[in-house]
């Protein structure tokens, strides 16, 4: 679920709350039926929600937890990298 580009980057763009599609699609400049089909998958596997304001279909994240397990996976990642980082100067 959380591997995708497309679908980091919708959550990156929903981290500050809930958004339209159409402001979630020019964020992270994607194309609208590409990010609705993620969008849908994110919501068939209960990370998002979404509901209708008029004509606008507007998406959040259902728990904002998710926002701590993925900095803490980017921290491990970061760390990870300069480990090797340092390892690969000392060669």
């Amino acid at each position: 679920m959380f591997a995708q580009p497309t679908r980091l980057k919708i959550l990156e763009c929903l981290r500050s709350g809930e958004k339209s599609i159409y402001e979630v699609v020019s964020t992270i400049h994607g194309e609208q039926s590409n990010v609705s089909r993620h969008i849908s998958l994110m919501q068939k596997n209960h990370v998002a929600t979404t509901r209708k304001d008029g004509v606008r279909v507007m998406v959040k994240v259902k728990d904002p937890e998710i926002f701590n397990i993925l900095d803490r996976v980017s921290k491990i990642l970061k760390d990870r990298f300069k480990e090797q980082e340092k390892l690969l100067l000392e060669i």
